[in-house]
């Protein structure tokens, strides 16, 4: 039966005591945490969700957030994690487009998202647990069977248009990616994993998250990251494995072990997907002297991890993100969808189970996103070795990571745009140490007109979340552009490189 409460409800019946989930003081088994689902499921049954329906979460990471997961797929409806960085506005637009039943949110968070329909608001109690929620005697309702098809998440991305898209994934999908990661991952129900990426994220959830209760294994949840609580968890937990993004992993760099804490269980970290300096991996060896560090390539449209690098190969193939994982396929084209050989540079396309159904209630981005032959248009720029290695090298799509973020260019611009005096308007991303890049506004003010950072950075505070907001500002006569008037971003982005 497709559902995640079958795995759970599997090793409840195998091993009821053995820890599943660590957060905070808690440590729940197996059983345990079997028992809070069903509740919960009870829950979301008597508030009306039905197969197919609609869940959203706007929260930090808990026990909760997991235990929602787990229940919302035990009656069939549709999990939906939401950024909780974003404005009151972006995420009235996601609930609104995804048409979703309930919403549950950290109380914390009440400002933010006080009025918005079917909200449910979780105190730290009900984070750490929410079955304090369900009133005495609620029914638990049958487990709803999926199928491969049936929609399983919705993820909202940071697209090339002003409107973020949700990406549907299906059971299918993520049941592949487990499968993908257990085997090149080798988990086994020994595995303790590190969550301390945001669990809206791909990384913490899917990379390889879950696929670690799949297989038996524990989950130590950290509410948010902090490097020291990061290495005294794995240190006091006996954790082997952790997703960090790129910021994240480079703060635990510079905080290093004062405290001289046994590190020594780590078996593995996996990166951002970025290219990773030697130095970075040589600084990660001596800080875990059992551990390797993974390099890896994935997107929100493939439940994350498409490609994972080899152990040993890390310093000889230095700039590649690995190769793919067992069912997933790569190939590089050109802009007019031809196949390229090794060492040519273009478009990566990616095939396979764990590739998204499409775009949801948008069948034109969806088949724009698709060649017709089926295979996933990434708009990432790279090329493969002889060995099948993956190296990038550039973006297509219009987009700046920051910090382990997508932030759609388009996006921050459509706001700037409605700023008085604003007659033209690029934001680029910039390399930055800290977070791989920054966003940096380039404006054309009209005549007369005047803009300082302040003012621009206030405004887009109140239609965006804090990590869109440029970090930069620069006023032009006009922006660079092409024949056509397409403002030429590579430009402005050399040229900014090139100041910083």
């Amino acid at each position: 039966m497709l559902n995640l409460s079958a795995f759970v409800a599997f090793h409840a019946r195998q091993r009821p005591d053995r820890p599943a989930i660590l957060y905070g003081e808690q440590r729940i088994g197996y059983a345990a945490l079997q028992a809070r689902t069903e509740a919960l499921s009870a829950l979301l049954a008597a508030r009306g969700v039905a197969a197919g329906e609609v869940v959203a979460v706007f929260m930090k990471n808990s026990a909760a957030f997991v235990e929602l997961a787990i229940a919302t797929s035990r009656i069939g409806a549709v999990f939906l994690p939401i950024n909780f960085r974003l404005a009151r506005e972006e995420v009235a637009y996601i609930l609104d487009n995804a048409g979703a039943k309930l919403l549950f949110a950290d109380a914390e968070f009440g400002p933010v998202v006080e009025g918005l329909p079917g909200l449910i608001l979780l105190d730290a109690a009900a984070q750490s647990d929410p079955t304090r929620l369900v009133p005495a005697g609620t029914p638990v309702p049958p487990v709803a069977p999926r199928q491969e098809g049936d929609l399983f998440r919705l993820m909202y991305t940071s697209g090339t248009t002003d409107r973020p898209k949700g990406v549907m994934h299906s059971y299918g999908n993520f049941y592949w990616k487990c499968m993908e990661h257990v085997v090149a991952l080798g988990l086994s129900a020994a595995d303790r994993l590190l969550v301390v990426g945001p669990l809206y994220h791909v990384g913490a959830f899917d990379l390889p998250g879950l696929a670690v209760l799949w297989v038996g294994g524990t989950l130590c949840i950290l509410r948010e990251f902090d490097a020291a609580a990061a290495l005294e968890a794995i240190a006091r937990e006996r954790l082997t494995g952790a997703w960090m993004a790129p910021v994240m992993l480079s703060r635990t760099l510079e905080h290093g072990n004062p405290q001289g804490l046994d590190l020594s269980t780590l078996r593995w970290c996996i990166g951002g997907g970025e290219r990773t300096p030697e130095p970075r991996i040589r600084a990660f060896a001596g800080l875990f002297p059992r551990a390797r560090y993974i390099d890896a390539y994935g997107l929100t449209e493939t439940c994350s991890g498409d490609t994972l690098m080899e152990a040993g190969r890390e310093i000889e193939k230095i700039g590649s993100t690995g190769r793919a994982t067992p069912h997933v396929e790569i190939t590089i084209r050109d802009d007019a969808g031809r196949p390229l050989p090794p060492g040519r540079e273009g478009e990566i396309c990616l095939r396979g189970p764990k590739v998204f159904k499409g775009y949801w209630r948008d069948p034109a981005k969806t088949a724009a996103s698709f060649h017709p032959d089926g295979w996933f248009r990434t708009g990432d720029v790279g090329y493969l070795d002889q060995e099948g290695f993956l190296f990038l090298t550039d973006r297509k799509k219009d987009i700046i990571i920051s910090g382990g973020e997508n932030i759609a260019s388009s996006e921050v611009e459509r706001v700037l745009y409605d700023l008085p005096g604003v007659s033209e308007a690029a934001v680029v991303g910039v390399p930055d140490a800290r977070w791989g890049e920054r966003p940096v506004a380039v404006v054309v003010l009209q005549e007369g007109a005047t803009l300082d950072l302040a003012t621009l950075q206030a405004h887009c505070r109140s239609r965006l979340a804090g990590f869109k907001v440029p970090k930069g500002l620069e006023i032009r006569q006009a922006l660079p552009r092409n024949p056509s008037g397409k403002v030429l971003k590579r430009v402005l982005r050399d040229e900014l490189a090139a100041k910083a």
